[in-house]
C-alpha cells in the first residue's frame, strides 16, 4: 500500500463499498446486522490479517520495550486523543467535560513532557472519551446497520462516517507524511499491545466470535448514549426448561407469624 494513501480515501471507499453490498443480506440476518454474510467474510479477513501480522508485532514490541516506555508511548497517543475528545464534547454541550478535556490536553503537554507522563489524572481531571460517531448519536443521526470495515473493524454506517470527522481532529494528520505515517503506525502498535489481554480472553470466551464482538460492540455505543441497553438472549437451555416456582400466598392480615423452630438445647 503507498504511503500517501489517506485516512479518508480509505474510510470513504470502505463505505461505499459496504452501501453497493446492500443485497449481501442473510435469510436469518439480525435486525442490528442485514449485511451479516459481507461483514463476516471482512471479519475473518481482519481476524487472520490480526492474528499473522499485528498479533505478532505487538508481542515483539512488547517483549523488547520497558514497561516505562510504553506507557509513555500510550499517554502521549492519550494527549492527543484528548483533542478529539474537547472537540466532540463541544459539540454534544458537554461544557465540564469539554473544558476538563482541554484542562488535560494543556497540563499534559506542558507539565507531562508533550503529553509523555499523565499529570492530569492524578490531580483529578477525569478523561471523557468522544467521538464523532458518538456525537451524531447525541445529534439524533441513527447508527444505521451493524459495519465490519477494512482494517478498521467493528463499526455502524453512522460510526464510519465519523471516523472521517475523526481523521481531521488528530493533530496528527497536520504533520509531514513521513512523520504522520509513523505516528499511526505506532498508534496501531501501541493499541495493540494493550488489548493483548483482552483478545486472549475473547478467543476462549468466545464460541462464536464474530457474533460476541459485535454485541459487545453495539451494546457498549448504546450505552455510551446513554440507550437502553438489554443483554442479548443467547438461548440459556437449561432456564428455559425449567418452570417458575410460585410464590406462597400472602397471609390475611391479623394472621400471626409462624414460630420460628427452635434449635435443641444441649443435653435434652
Amino acid at each position: 500500500m503507498p504511503a500517501a494513501l489517506r485516512f479518508p480515501t480509505l474510510a470513504t471507499t470502505a463505505i461505499a463499498a459496504t452501501l453497493l453490498a446492500g443485497c449481501a443480506t442473510g435469510p436469518q440476518a439480525s435486525p442490528d446486522d442485514p449485511l451479516e454474510p459481507m461483514n463476516r467474510a471482512i471479519f475473518t479477513v481482519n481476524d487472520k490479517l490480526d492474528q499473522y501480522v499485528a498479533v505478532p508485532v505487538a508481542k515483539g514490541y512488547k517483549a523488547v520495550t520497558p514497561e516505562p516506555v510504553r506507557a509513555a508511548v500510550s499517554n502521549f497517543y492519550s494527549n492527543l486523543a484528548d483533542i478529539g475528545n474537547f472537540a466532540n464534547n463541544l459539540l454534544q454541550g458537554k461544557g465540564v467535560a469539554a473544558a476538563e478535556s482541554f484542562m488535560r490536553v494543556a497540563m499534559n503537554s506542558v507539565l507531562g513532557i508533550g503529553g509523555l507522563i499523565d499529570i492530569a489524572t492524578p490531580a483529578g481531571l477525569s478523561k471523557h472519551s468522544q467521538d464523532f460517531g458518538l456525537t451524531l448519536g447525541t445529534w439524533g443521526v441513527p447508527s444505521g446497520p451493524y459495519l465490519v470495515l477494512p482494517l478498521f473493524g467493528p463499526s455502524s454506517l453512522r460510526d464510519g462516517a465519523g471516523l472521517y470527522v475523526n481523521f481531521w481532529f488528530d493533530p496528527a494528520t497536520y504533520a509531514e507524511p513521513a512523520v504522520r505515517n509513523s505516528l499511526y503506525g505506532m498508534n496501531v502498535v501501541d493499541v495493540r499491545t494493550n488489548l493483548l489481554g483482552a483478545t486472549d480472553l475473547l478467543r476462549l470466551a468466545a464460541l462464536d466470535k464474530y457474533a460476541f464482538v459485535r454485541d459487545a460492540y453495539l451494546q457498549r455505543r448504546r450505552y455510551l448514549l446513554g440507550q437502553n441497553t438489554a443483554l442479548p438472549d443467547y438461548g440459556d437451555d437449561e432456564d428455559a426448561g425449567a418452570e417458575p416456582v410460585p410464590a406462597a400466598p400472602a397471609a390475611p392480615a391479623g394472621t400471626p407469624a409462624p414460630a420460628q423452630p427452635q434449635a435443641p438445647r444441649r443435653g435434652a
